[in-house]
């Protein structure tokens, strides 16, 4: 209990870090961002209302750094991130709607990727030597190829010459979102091609991780004794060998699922799939300060999550990491 104790106030220490360098992030940036926002927008957004544009940024210079951040403390807490310049509405609401397409799509696709590539590693790892050892050059190819070469080269095949999928979107945007089969269909088949991009470009990573695991892990003692002992082959890989492997690709597991909150930023960039990647790059490109700063903060912390899981399932799984030096 007091492993998870010191973790858990680790973490908490973590996450007031995050939250403070997030806070100075917009006022340690060159320039003033209300200033550019209105500079971009004359015409449509007057001069005068600059001051009540710094307020609501939380930018009020009436106010000491120290207020300024108690403020921000307080809007934190009670769940509001600010107003988005761009897109004129809460930034939690924007966040809110980006974030299931980027669950839904990036997530599905890194758990297929992790369970396939450890089953394949693990079978690699028990047969090295075999003929299995020639697919990896194969994935170590297709892991040096950068996300937006490979997901440009699956649109021309997929979508220009084949047409079997759609090049952009994440829906027809003749339906209305619903929990109606049309429209998941829908959802399924624009989000086939994004998601086959990521699986194509991660899954080598966990057959590598897993099958040198499995090399290490087959030729230990206890493993040799339990095939001296006449278990099954099935049990000697799963029960012994696969079972002690698996640790440390569950801890990276646990992280790439934090990281699935940022998406693939540049895949949904190519796909124009509306996920919390793409509205990250609109909001750098449209200066929208309030949304990037909101986003930071809601990746930092699915981070965090992820890294307290991880340590938990760590624990959980080797009693060892609980122990004292």
């Amino acid at each position: 209990m007091r492993f998870f104790l010191r973790r858990l106030g680790f973490y908490l220490i973590t996450f007031w870090a995050a939250v403070t360098i997030n806070f100075f992030i917009p006022r340690i940036m060159p320039g003033d961002p209300v200033s550019a926002l209105i500079a971009k927008n004359q015409g449509r957004i007057s001069p005068d209302a600059a001051d009540a544009l710094r307020t609501l940024f939380g930018l009020d210079e009436n106010m000491s750094l120290w207020d300024q951040y108690v403020q921000y403390w307080n809007l934190l807490l009670h769940g509001e991130l600010g107003t988005s310049f761009a897109y004129s509405a809460p930034v939690a609401d924007v966040i809110a709607g980006a974030i299931p397409w980027t669950i839904g799509l990036v997530g599905i696709a890194t758990i297929i990727s992790f369970t396939l590539g450890t089953l394949l590693g693990s079978g690699i790892g028990w047969r090295r030597g075999t003929w299995a050892d020639s697919l990896l050059p194969i994935s170590t190819f297709f892991s040096a190829v950068p996300y937006f070469w490979l997901a440009l080269i699956a649109i021309s095949i997929f979508s220009v010459t084949l047409g079997w999928f759609p090049a952009s979107g994440s829906y027809d945007r003749s339906l209305v979102p619903s929990f109606s089969w049309e429209f998941i269909s829908s959802v399924i088949y624009y989000g086939t091609l994004p998601a086959l991009t990521i699986v194509i470009s991660s899954i080598s990573g966990w057959i590598l991780g897993m099958r040198n695991m499995m090399v290490t892990v087959s030729s230990e003692d206890y493993v040799t004794v339990a095939q001296a002992k006449g278990v099954s082959e099935r049990t000697a890989l799963f029960g012994y060998s696969a079972r002690n492997a698996i640790l440390p690709q569950v801890s990276s597991f646990a992280l790439s699922l934090g990281f699935i909150v940022g998406g693939t930023l540049v895949m949904e960039i190519v796909f124009s799939y509306q996920g919390i990647g793409y509205y990250l790059f609109t909001a750098v490109a449209a200066k929208d300060y309030p949304l990037m700063q909101g986003i930071f903060l809601v990746i930092t912390v699915a981070v965090l999550f992820a890294n307290i899981v991880a340590d938990f399932i760590y624990g959980v799984l080797d009693p060892r990491t609980r122990q004292e030096g």
